[in-house]
């Protein structure tokens, strides 16, 4: 394994991304550490953008003839860090590729995994919007969610006003409600008033063993705390959405049936409800950090995306 880096100093030295025309030997640190292959694009840079209260910590590729942009959203817990396959894939296609931390998580600013409310995940994802704009990056604009970034698409498209660069939706393992979520209500409502966190528990959340040892015992940027405030922010959201008006949107919807995080039968119906016709690659064995799984796994969604994006 590369040696680690130290995310207080990368954070610190960031550039706006406007201005980041080349990776910096801290910046190409963190790339070795989490697997970025070199030359895998013609050019990339890291960098940071305003966004409401918050520094959000941005990557951008480019291949050598881009036709179109994949703007990829991790999930909670996660950074961009971590979605190596992802951004390797949308190359081979064509893609440029622009990729962010979420408030609180990797290398963006704000309390470690924690949210207000989630309406803040919509005004970082319109600056971002705005700055693959300033970027000129080719259109369409695809976005890529997993998980929590599927919920934030999800609400942006039903409850926003999606912009005419936009493409397709993918989302991946999408959040709508986690499992066992009245459970989890009831925790809430009981622990809000006595504790603003709780220690995360990991799970296994991916077929991928290797995968699992390195964010369980390797990864430096995981939060190791569950705040209630975004448990709280994430009871005000769900039925926000459940009530929204639909959608005339087909979005590309990738699940795996052995998901023990989302209640994911659940969330299916709402998204077949909610959107027009919906595309649905359900993966009998695939866990839920579907960017992560087995190659056998990622190859089949990654063929089942690579024929509906253009």
């Amino acid at each position: 394994m590369p040696e680690p880096f130290q995310p207080e100093s990368l954070i610190s030295a960031l550039r706006p991304l406007a201005a980041a025309s080349h990776l910096t030997a801290a910046e190409q640190g963190y790339r070795r550490f989490y697997g970025f292959r070199e030359n895998v694009a013609r050019t990339s840079r890291m960098g940071q953008i305003q966004a409401g209260d918050y520094q959000i910590a941005v990557q951008a590729w480019w291949p050598e003839e881009p036709r179109a942009t994949l703007i990829v959203l991790h999930g909670y817990y996660d950074h961009g860090g971590l979605y190596r396959h992802v951004v390797e894939w949308a190359l081979a296609l064509g893609f440029a590729v622009l990729s962010f931390d979420l408030p609180g998580h990797g290398l963006s600013s704000g309390p470690r995994a924690s949210i207000n409310d989630f309406a803040e995940y919509q005004t970082v994802l319109q600056a971002v919007l705005a700055q693959a704009g300033e970027l000129q990056l080719p259109r369409p604009w695809h976005l890529f969610g997993q998980s929590t970034g599927g919920a934030i698409l999800i609400d942006y498209l039903l409850n926003g006003e999606p912009a005419e660069n936009v493409g397709e939706t993918i989302l991946m393992a999408p959040l709508v409600r986690p499992r066992a979520w009245n459970w989890s209500k009831l925790s809430y409502h009981v622990m809000r008033n006595f504790v603003s966190e709780i220690p995360r528990r990991f799970s296994v959340n991916s077929t991928d063993s290797a995968f699992i040892d390195f964010v369980h015992n390797h990864d430096p940027l995981q939060p190791r705390m569950l705040p209630t405030a975004w448990v709280g922010a994430l009871s005000r959201w769900v039925p926000r959405i459940e009530s929204a008006g639909r959608s005339q949107r087909r979005p590309l919807i990738v699940q795996g049936e052995q998901d023990m995080t989302v209640a994911w039968q659940h969330n299916l119906e709402v998204l077949q409800d909610k959107f027009a016709k919906p595309e649905i690659l359900r993966l009998s064995e695939a866990r839920h950090h579907l960017s992560n799984e087995l190659p056998e796994f990622r190859e089949r969604f990654f063929g089942f995306l690579s024929e509906h994006l253009r």
